[in-house]
């Protein structure tokens, strides 16, 4: 019997320990999302979705605020990297290949184009795909588990990158930050303000904690919202998932959004407050009854790739 349990002990360690069945690197995956008010391509077509934030990241944090970037610099697809050196002075060489759009096409992944190109992931002032290129580049080459030697021998090139960006959309969906506040009567508007209080409780009242909120405009309108989270697994296909404390900030003075008629309004708050630190809750509330619990949506991330030996006991 000691010896059963102890070959289990050593199973579940050897799991939890292998970088290809759980994040090594940081302490907390964080979701995060923008309310921008334009993209300063209109002109172009690339324009905002209406009554939606949108798209970020995902990425590991090293519960201090710090974090790893471009940790492969094999895998380095950003045409404009930031920062362009590391601080241990390796240079980032921008990427001139083909764009990253061209890897979802090259999976048909024509329904994942859409969910990023027209409708959540939007970059500001360039194309939306170097966003993506960035964001992969910066961050989801330090996500051990989307490492190229985690997948099986029929791995096909930059499959890493689309399942990255697959994970980003699907966790993105977890929370709808817009109708979660429109719920609770929050919407943007150029006259009318709310309180600290009215939003952090309406974040509250769904997710069953309060998330990080930043702020511009002298600190009044809201336009970041990071949802943070302890994953275990990978982060393409999470065992268990919880939400865990934001941070601090003072929002103070006023401001004015923009009025043109192409522009988003902004949401804006009154003045004075504290944003409150986020509470620790293991799943999403059923509030919306059409959202599914973190875990179980989690596990819709899931992509069949993942080495067997990575399979959890239970």
């Amino acid at each position: 019997m000691r010896r059963t349990a102890f070959a289990v002990f050593l199973r579940e360690y050897e799991v939890l320990t292998n970088p290809c069945c759980n994040v090594v690197k940081g302490g907390l995956v964080l979701q995060t999302q923008y309310w921008d008010t334009y993209t300063g391509l209109e002109i172009y077509g690339q324009l905002l979705p209406s009554s939606t934030w949108t798209i970020h990241g995902l990425w590991l944090d090293n519960c201090d605020g710090s974090y790893d970037q471009y940790c492969d610099l094999t895998r380095q697809y950003d045409p404009d990297p930031s920062p362009s050196v590391l601080p241990d002075g390796t240079p980032v060489p921008p990427y001139t290949g083909p764009s990253v759009k061209t890897f979802s096409e090259d999976f048909g992944r024509w329904d994942l184009l859409k969910c990023s190109n027209g409708d959540f992931w939007i970059n500001q002032g360039a194309p939306n795909e170097e966003f993506w290129a960035h964001e992969f580049s910066k961050h989801a080459t330090c996500t051990s588990t989307f490492d190229v030697a985690c997948y099986e021998s029929d791995y096909k090139e930059h499959q890493n990158v689309v399942n990255s960006y697959e994970a980003v959309v699907k966790v993105f969906q977890l929370y709808p930050t817009y109708n979660m506040l429109a719920a609770a009567g929050i919407v943007p508007s150029n006259g009318t303000t709310y309180t600290l209080a009215q939003i952090t409780n309406a974040l509250y009242s769904q997710t069953g904690a309060i998330p990080y909120l930043g702020y511009s405009g002298n600190g009044v309108v809201l336009d970041e919202v990071w949802y943070f989270h302890h994953v275990l697994g990978t982060v393409r296909t999470p065992a268990q998932v919880d939400s865990v404390h934001g941070l601090k900030k003072t929002m103070t003075g006023a401001v004015r959004s923009l009025q043109d008629h192409q522009f988003r309004h902004a949401v804006k708050l009154r003045s004075g407050g504290i944003v409150g630190t986020m509470s620790v809750h293991p799943l999403l509330s059923a509030k919306l009854p059409t959202r599914v619990m973190m875990h179980d949506a989690l596990m819709l991330c899931s992509i069949s790739m993942m080495r067997s030996s990575c399979a959890y006991l239970t």
